[in-house]
């Protein structure tokens, strides 16, 4: 056999050069969602006309009154977020960013925002900007009164 000794200079090139192949193949799929769109789940009107009932107020995750009109509010701690995109209409969705887990940090100028990796998504869940590709997934409300009830 014949063996052909390799200088150090070319070792490392060649395993740059490996190393840098392996890299852009990961590039390649980071951040990759599945563009499946979520299950829509139909806004929440309110009725002006509805009566609270006591029992459904104290396991209220909100009033109706904390959401302004054209934004929303971030409830971290249920990892949700309610959106009120027209007046007296409501939709929540899941407040984890779709991008890399992240808890969506607030709502504002119009915009669902996470401040992990700047994804912003619009008030009715999708993706307004990314990196993150897919929706907000959507979350179950209703409204009792003037309260908001989470499932």
């Amino acid at each position: 056999m014949d063996f052909q000794c390799v200088d150090r200079r070319t070792a490392l090139k060649v395993a740059g050069l490996t190393c840098a192949g392996a890299t852009v193949a990961g590039c390649a799929t980071y951040g990759a969602q599945d563009n499946e769109p979520a299950e829509p789940v139909a806004p929440v009107t309110v009725d002006p006309n509805a009566e609270a009932d006591p029992a459904e107020a104290a396991d209220a995750l909100a009033s109706i009154d904390d959401i302004p009109v054209g934004g929303g509010e971030v409830f971290a701690s249920e990892q949700v977020v309610v959106t009120q995109p027209a007046s007296g209409t409501f939709q929540a969705f899941s407040a984890v960013c779709t991008h890399e887990g992240c808890i969506v940090a607030n709502v504002s100028d119009g915009t669902i925002n996470c401040s992990c990796h700047g994804s912003r998504f619009n008030l009715d869940g999708s993706v307004a900007n990314g990196p993150a590709a897919s929706a907000l997934p959507p979350r179950q409300i209703s409204i009792a009164g003037r309260s908001i009830i989470l499932g």
